[in-house]
């Protein structure tokens, strides 16, 4: 089996800037690509960034573009998001996502294994 662990949520002003983590455990060698995603209430999930097993490919949301950055540590079965600037609508619980394969997809039904998630509330 393999968790994901999420964590560095909170509460943060507009403007401010908060780093998750997702730490796998268990049989890490089948988690290759992984991904962030969110989830507002009152709507669906939705893909956020992800990043190859290598970290060479990454691929965001548009409306994150420039303000997020994914990374990994692979060393440390760990995947970051940096969120920068943040704005009241980037307020949503934040699922970290993992899958076999080495490359990312956007799709959540493309991911095999998740986090519990992690509230991130932006003030106005």
């Amino acid at each position: 089996q393999v968790q994901l662990v999420e964590s560095g949520g909170g509460l943060v002003q507009t403007g401010g800037s908060l780093r998750l983590s997702c730490v796998a455990s268990g049989r890490t060698f089948r988690v290759n690509a992984m991904g962030w995603f969110r989830q507002a209430p009152g709507k669906e999930r939705e893909f956020v960034a992800g990043i190859s097993r290598s970290g060479g490919q990454t691929d965001y949301v548009g409306s994150v573009k420039g303000r997020f950055t994914i990374s990994r540590d692979n060393a440390k079965n760990t995947v970051y998001l940096q969120m920068n600037s943040l704005k009241p609508e980037d307020t949503a619980v934040y699922y970290c996502a993992g899958r076999a394969s080495a490359y990312v997809q956007e799709s959540q039904g493309d991911y095999d294994y998740w986090g519990q998630g992690t509230q991130v509330t932006v003030s106005a």
